[in-house]
């Protein structure tokens, strides 16, 4: 089992659209390193959801891998945002994968908080200049920030 930290902002896609629907395609990934992950991603695997781009930065919940990746549908649909006119039909540029909604937690695992923790200190989200929406999380950082959220 590998284990990911996936972003997502809140007002677009946030844990509670996700407990809404139990299972979701995470979609609109735009980022070669970033869509590499998702094409690494099993079915089983586990991510921390991470809400970006709001007040409180940070781990908000778990989640499960539900189907690996698939290409993501957005990428053919002129009407969509995430249209790229130039993935081709027969070998798509972009992927997606479904995810399974685990556990809310009961409060954030703010960045703030994860950049005190010299056990992340190599951990991709805490790294000056990183913007990928998604990353690998290593089994001891799982565990560090796992007991975290847990406790919060």
């Amino acid at each position: 089992m590998a284990y990911w930290l996936m972003k997502s902002e809140p007002s677009v896609f946030g844990i509670d659209h996700l407990i809404d629907r139990k299972v979701a395609l995470w979609d609109g990934v735009r980022n070669y390193q970033a869509r590499n992950f998702l094409r690494q991603m099993q079915k089983g695997d586990l991510a921390f959801f991470y809400h970006s781009n709001c007040e409180v930065p940070g781990i908000v919940g778990l989640m499960r891998i539900a189907k690996e990746g698939y290409p993501d549908p957005t990428q053919f649909d002129p009407e969509h945002k995430y249209f790229d006119p130039k993935s081709p039909a027969d070998n798509p540029r972009w992927t997606g994968v479904d995810v399974e909604f685990v556990e809310k937690f009961s409060g954030t695992l703010s960045l703030a908080d994860l950049k005190t923790l010299p056990e992340l200190a190599e951990l991709a989200l805490v790294r000056k200049g990183n913007r990928l929406s998604l990353m690998p999380v290593s089994e001891e950082q799982w565990q560090v920030m796992l007991a975290l959220c847990q406790r919060a």
